[in-house]
């Protein structure tokens, strides 16, 4: 396969000069509605890791509120894309699912959340239409068709309202990596990548 990149996908992240924080999640070791239940934990984990390096400055609390809409964005955000990832998971491939945060001090701060996890063909297909289409189109008439789309259908699994919600209400940047598995060349993997600035 040839690896295909979509929207806003920064690669090789050097590991050096900013926070980092790598965690993996056997896609073996837990039932899927245990892991589903562990989502929440994890994103907790996630947003209190990263604020721990932001600056807290005054008496009066004023950088706390911005401190909690910082937690309160990464928490929501790491949430949907472990859920995404744990529910999208080819499981016969047994691809180890990755999370990585990086918190980079570029002109302004940036936060970069990525996960990747393995897919089956048949889904690889409908995600690229699926982000072509979101990529391609104004995301206010994107969300309203959407709305509209799921009033219609009572059970609309695919929805993708997690990515229009990132991008529309937290300004999110995102980016999709799919490739072959550096864990086994025969598994197919797709990364997504959030990225923040603040």
């Amino acid at each position: 396969m040839v690896t295909k990149i979509f929207g806003e996908f920064r690669e090789n992240i050097p590991k050096t000069y900013h926070e980092y924080l790598e965690l993996g999640f056997s896609p073996t070791s837990l039932s899927v509605q245990q892991r589903w239940r562990n989502n929440g934990l994890s994103a907790d984990f996630v947003a209190d890791y990263l604020t721990t390096f932001l600056p807290v400055y005054d008496a009066d609390g004023n950088n706390l509120e911005k401190q909690r809409d910082v937690k309160n964005t990464i928490n929501y955000i790491a949430n949907e894309l472990l859920e995404n990832a744990m529910k999208f998971n080819y499981e016969p491939s047994e691809e180890p699912i990755k999370f990585n945060l990086h918190l980079l001090q570029e002109p302004s701060t940036t936060v970069v959340l990525a996960v990747t996890n393995g897919i089956s063909p048949d889904s690889l297909k409908k995600l690229q239409a699926f982000i072509q289409d979101l990529l391609a189109s104004d995301p206010d008439e994107f969300y309203i068709r959407q709305i509209e789309k799921i009033a219609r259908d009572e059970i609309v699994a695919n929805s993708g309202m997690g990515f229009i919600t990132m991008q529309n209400d937290y300004q999110a940047h995102l980016g999709w990596k799919f490739s072959q598995s550096d864990h086994q060349a025969k598994n197919l993997t797709v990364t997504t990548m959030v990225q923040l600035k603040f």
